[in-house]
């Protein structure tokens, strides 16, 4: 119970800066219609459907998985995205997701002018383009020329860094405090009150925390068994079977840790906080985290 209740109260610390906490947070319609309609200045958006972590998959390339795709009642696409720490060509990557959003958009039969404008909301807690602004709009345009090139692609990039004052600054404060008692962001303070301080909420923080543990508890069995199964023909023998279970045992135990680990990472929990819930050493667990693969998304 102990373990649990801490793996609850580690949920709980997330702010919207995590893309775990924030798609929870945002697939309440209100939250969600709240914060897309302060990001893209349309104050009469009106969410429709709403889908978090949501993959999309072709079988030449490589998957999407979205943090949040959001559609409006004009048939408009939203994509909302938080900025993960190994991410190094931030512009590739909102043309990638682009990309995939349009190829699964436009079904077969349908005309090129069916297809619906896009928004891709990029989010960080630093200001990438250094440029002193909390919205970086991409704009296109013919070169020499004011002619702007209208393809239905609207590419966001926002920052929590730069304080120019506007509602969008009040909004990224917001996201990097995500306090409870701070009723400042009218649905979308309502539902990060609701996560984090109700009856209702908790179960769902509860799942939270349990989707971190499971998870890396079966990749931990996997390896573990794979671990095991390895040493023993090694040894080739009954004693190098019981060895190799052993290990498998103890690599797996190991594995599971470290999936753990790098799941609570990527939503922005601290190296401290960490190495206390799957109770290894700070030392050990920024080694891990060093060698964490990659994701492709």
């Amino acid at each position: 119970m102990e373990a649990r209740e801490r793996r609850i109260a580690e949920a709980r610390s997330l702010t919207l800066f995590s893309d775990t906490f924030m798609s929870v947070a945002l697939k309440d319609p209100a939250a969600c219609q709240h914060v897309l309609r302060i990001l893209t200045g349309i104050r009469d958006l009106t969410v429709k459907e709403i889908r978090i972590q949501y993959r999309i998959s072709k079988i030449t390339s490589h998957d999407a998985i979205l943090d949040i795709l959001a559609e409006d009642s004009k048939g408009r696409m939203y994509n909302i995205e938080i900025q993960r720490k190994d991410t190094v060509d931030h512009a590739r990557r909102t043309r990638f997701y682009s990309s995939m959003i349009d190829s699964e958009s436009l079904a077969k039969g349908k005309t090129y002018s069916e297809m619906p404008d896009v928004y891709i909301i990029y989010i960080s807690e630093t200001d990438l383009w250094k440029a002193g602004k909390t919205v970086y709009p991409v704009q296109k345009s013919f070169a020499g020329t004011k002619i702007p090139y209208e393809d239905g692609v609207h590419i966001l990039y926002v920052n929590a860094a730069v304080d120019d004052g506007s509602d969008t600054a009040k909004l990224m404060k917001y996201f990097k405090t995500s306090d409870p008692a701070d009723m400042s962001q009218g649905d979308l303070s309502k539902r990060v009150h609701f996560l984090k301080q109700e009856e209702g909420g908790y179960q769902i923080m509860c799942d939270i925390s349990e989707k971190w543990f499971l998870e890396g508890k079966e990749d931990g069995r996997e390896e573990g068994r794979i671990e095991g199964l390895k040493a023993g023909r090694q040894e080739g023998r009954e004693e190098g079977l019981k060895a190799g279970r052993q290990e498998g045992k103890e690599e797996g135990f190991i594995q599971q840790a470290k999936k753990t680990a790098y799941n609570m990472a990527n939503a922005g929990i601290s190296v401290e906080k960490i190495a206390s819930f799957v109770d290894f050493n700070i030392d050990t667990v920024k080694k891990w985290l060093s060698e964490q693969p990659s994701p492709v998304s």
